[in-house]
């Protein structure tokens, strides 16, 4: 066979872009803790200044600039020999109550990674892995990733472009956030719609004692309850909301959760259903949001299905006609596309 060594090229110049990529994930983390990219954001710096800012070793911290300036994280003044980081960069970077930050997206991915070794032996023998089997970063990253986009368009679009459900949580409605994790969806609901009461329940523990607190932490517990169950044995009924934050991919029933879902509703109730972004075939998800959400589900998503009963592994490309049968199934009547962003896809469903 011939090798065409353009073509060669070409896929090495790829390789070591990603190469680059999966070891900058970790330095990105690094700056993430220690609070680097906050400090250089506030002014630019030398290694030495940066270093006396955050308390840290200057060899180290002049390593790691090196190695952000080469990534286009931050810029070099080589002249002078300082960093510093544009308006785009500390927005993106420096913020994690912003509508954008990036490092908590590697927080997940490392996270995600530790379980290699059983996703490697899961590819032999079919079995799962469940979500409260991982790393503690993936719960801390997961929240760390979406809580960005919830931020930015959970209260300005989404709830706006559902159809009467923004007056409903301002006079007063009884809310479902399934498959909470930490809490972040429903703490930002709660801030906004004091009138209304909220459920979050989750079957993973750990996530809801964390929701609990940050619900504390946030002035919200007296109108926020928290509970351990799945989405299919979540409490209570007469909900004039439920919602499931790019979660119900990651079931291994979501026939059933929709089920337990629609028995719960008001008959004039609405479910909030947000979802990764993702078209319905494979070949039309081939770009870089799919690459992130494929190689995610991988590691997260299909194996939490496979650990669960139902027989269901949707992942976390599954787009809308797929997620429309599962609705549809369970005896929804109306579903339509509310909304979307280049990460998420929001759908209204309705008895």
């Amino acid at each position: 066979m011939a090798i065409d060594m353009d073509k060669l090229h070409e896929f090495i110049g790829r390789f070591a872009a990603d190469l680059g990529a999966t070891a900058a994930a970790g330095n990105v983390v690094i700056g993430h803790r220690l609070g680097l990219y906050r400090a250089l954001a506030s002014a630019p710096a030398t290694a030495e200044e940066l270093a006396e800012r955050t308390h840290t070793n200057p060899r180290y911290v002049a390593e790691w600039l090196r190695g952000q300036a080469a990534g286009g994280y931050v810029e070099h003044d080589a002249e002078a020999d300082r960093y510093s980081m544009t308006e785009e960069q500390g927005f993106a970077l420096a913020n994690p109550d912003g509508a954008v930050y990036v490092p908590g997206a590697f927080v997940l991915a490392l996270g995600a990674l530790r379980a290699e070794p059983r996703i490697t032996e899961a590819f032999r023998t079919g079995t799962g892995m469940g979500w409260h089997e991982h790393d503690q970063d993936v719960f801390t990253g997961c929240e760390q990733f979406f809580r960005p986009g919830y931020i930015a368009n959970l209260i300005p679009s989404w709830i706006p472009a559902l159809h009467g459900v923004q007056d409903k949580l301002r006079s007063g409605a009884s809310v479902a956030d399934i498959g909470c994790g930490l809490g972040a969806s429903t703490i930002l609901l709660a801030q906004e719609y004091p009138n209304s009461r909220f459920l979050g329940s989750d079957y993973h523990d750990q996530s809801i004692e964390l929701a609990r607190k940050r619900a504390a932490d946030a002035g919200v517990a007296d109108r926020v309850r928290f509970e351990v169950a799945s989405a299919a044995t979540f409490t209570g009924s007469g909900y004039d909301l439920a919602a499931t934050f790019d979660c119900l991919h990651d079931m291994g029933d979501p026939l059933g959760a929709a089920r337990h879902i629609r028995q719960a509703l008001e008959p004039d109730g609405t479910w909030l259903v947000v979802e990764p972004y993702a078209n319905d075939t494979p070949a039309a998800n081939m770009n870089p949001v799919g690459r992130v959400y494929y190689n995610f589900s991988t590691l997260l998503c299909v194996p939490n299905a496979m650990s669960q009963p139902g027989g269901y592994a949707l992942g976390a490309q599954a787009g809308e006609a797929a997620i429309r049968q599962v609705v549809t199934a369970a005896g929804f009547t109306r579903f339509r596309r509310a909304a979307e962003t280049p990460f998420n896809i929001v759908y209204e469903v309705r008895p």
